[in-house]
């Protein structure tokens, strides 16, 4: 009776490198109790969701591809926020990049201001980093995001806000504790949204509005990051609470109509029960640290060069990759 009561304990212990890699997609898979019914309905959905990249399997800073449950990887997730554009050419409200190395059962979180200042290896001009998924999708931001990290990005998943709002509404709302009153608008009618400190209970509008404010929070994008993870979190916890576990067929439906991704179900499974012991304990958040400055009278986040450089290095030696070059971000914006 023992055993079995600490079976299920190690069942429900979700491990973070579920949270980050899949948090929409595989949140429906390897949870203790499930049926095989529902294991279908999420491998249907992950059907629908699996999106090749073009380049191939593998990265060009790749010489092999990479076996999930041997080599050290990397992910790109990107919220794609695209309803003011009918679905085309949206830009990446989120990015965030994580880097997998299976043999130390450790992970490590960056997250990218959405206002950094890059160089697009498409034709060299320089933007923010959010605006390579206008200029050229998944691909160019990868790719982008290759550039300016000096690491090879082998898998990503994008979320599109629609799908954000139709999975928190599909729970019945998340619980937050908000840190301190303010306002954000919503991404569609720009209905003024207000929140105060202490527990709230979101719909997807408002837990939405409460992921993306930036501008009122006095630590920007960190303090966004921030809440961004609790919102993640939060539709874990509920989403595989007993109470849900009937909405599989909608759950399903959004995830499949809405997410896209290069990583199988299959890699997933592989590495969860060849490393069991990758869970929030093993991860590391780094940050890029830098300054916030206007070129042209457009505000632009500024990598500082030496930390990027930092970052950098940590990066690829998790990944146990040799840095190809340099930072990419321009000195000539240095102060």
């Amino acid at each position: 009776m023992a055993t079995r009561l600490k079976n299920k304990k190690v069942k429900k212990k979700k491990s973070f490198f579920k949270r980050i890699l899949l948090f929409l997609l595989l949140v429906l898979l390897g949870v203790g109790g499930y049926t095989g019914y529902t294991i279908y309905k999420t491998y249907q959905a992950a059907n629908q969701s699996y999106s090749e990249l073009e380049r191939g399997e593998k990265s060009e800073r790749r010489e092999t591809a990479v076996k999930v449950n041997e080599d050290p990887f990397s992910i790109l997730l990107m919220g794609v926020e695209d309803y003011s554009s009918g679905g085309e050419n949206g830009r990446t409200d989120t990015l965030i990049v994580v880097t997998v190395n299976p043999t130390l059962q450790t992970i490590k979180m960056l997250s990218i201001p959405r206002d950094t200042l890059v160089t697009l290896p498409e034709d060299g001009s320089e933007t923010k980093i959010n605006h390579a998924y206008a200029f050229g999708g998944k691909e160019l931001t990868i790719e982008t995001t290759e550039e300016l990290l000096d690491i090879p990005i082998d898998y990503y998943a994008t979320v599109s806000f629609q799908a954000f709002k139709s999975i928190v509404d599909e729970l019945d709302g998340v619980t937050v504790n908000v840190p301190f009153d303010f306002y954000e608008n919503s991404d569609e009618d720009n209905k003024r949204i207000y929140f105060e400190e202490g527990p709230a209970e979101l719909d997807g509008e408002e837990a939405l509005a409460y992921a993306r404010m930036r501008k009122r929070d006095p630590r920007g994008d960190f303090g966004r990051n921030d809440r961004q993870k609790e919102i993640i979190t939060a539709i874990i916890d509920k989403a595989t609470s007993p109470a849900n576990l009937f909405k599989i067929d909608e759950l399903a439906m959004h995830i499949g109509d809405n997410v896209e991704t290069n990583f199988r179900i299959s890699q997933a499974i592989a590495l969860q029960q060849k490393y069991p012991n990758i869970n929030g304990d093993s991860i590391e958040k780094l940050t890029i640290e830098g300054s916030d400055e206007y070129i042209n009278d457009i505000y632009y986040f500024i990598p500082d060069e030496e930390m990027l450089e930092e970052v950098q290095l940590e990066l690829n030696t998790h990944l146990e990759q040799e840095q190809q070059t340099s930072t990419s971000t321009s000195s000539e914006y240095q102060n």
